[in-house]
């Protein structure tokens, strides 16, 4: 369901805040229990919600969208607009008013979490093996498989 609804607004390209995930995952939530006609005065907790639909939580399919999109970019050439556009950075301060958080920034920390930096990830990216292995691990931990 959720795979099939993000593909069409390059949901991979999004700068997520706390709160974005929140609704999605609300929606998500929301479709599966209306779909499985659960409503009111059943309850059902959301985990078992997910256990019972054999469905991933939100954040989990984002993170894997995000993580399979930055590979696809970190392997093509060095001249092509997505490529020049990941490691670009603007001069100047961000205006007032405007997110500090980018797709950029979030890329960053987690890349941090999986214990990656941007040269280290480059070069796993180039192997599209290893890169389907790490993007696709539970909730993109430690590249090293210690979470």
């Amino acid at each position: 369901l959720a795979g099939c609804v993000f593909k069409k607004y390059g949901s991979e390209c999004w700068r997520m805040t706390k709160g974005d995930t929140s609704r999605l995952s609300v929606f998500h939530h929301s479709c599966l229990r209306r779909i499985l006609g659960i409503f009111w005065p059943v309850k059902i907790s959301n985990n078992q919600l997910l256990q019972d639909t054999r469905q991933e939580a939100m954040n989990d399919i984002l993170k894997k969208r995000r993580w399979k999109w930055l590979g696809h970019v970190m392997r093509m050439r060095q001249e092509m607009p997505a490529r020049i556009a990941l490691t670009w950075t603007p001069e100047g301060k961000r205006k007032k008013g405007r997110p500090r958080t980018t797709w950029r920034r979030m890329m960053e920390e987690e890349l941090d979490t999986a214990s990656l930096t941007w040269g280290s990830a480059l070069k796993v990216a180039r192997d599209r093996r290893a890169w389907k292995v790490l993007s696709e691990a539970p909730c993109v931990t430690r590249h090293d498989g210690i979470k």
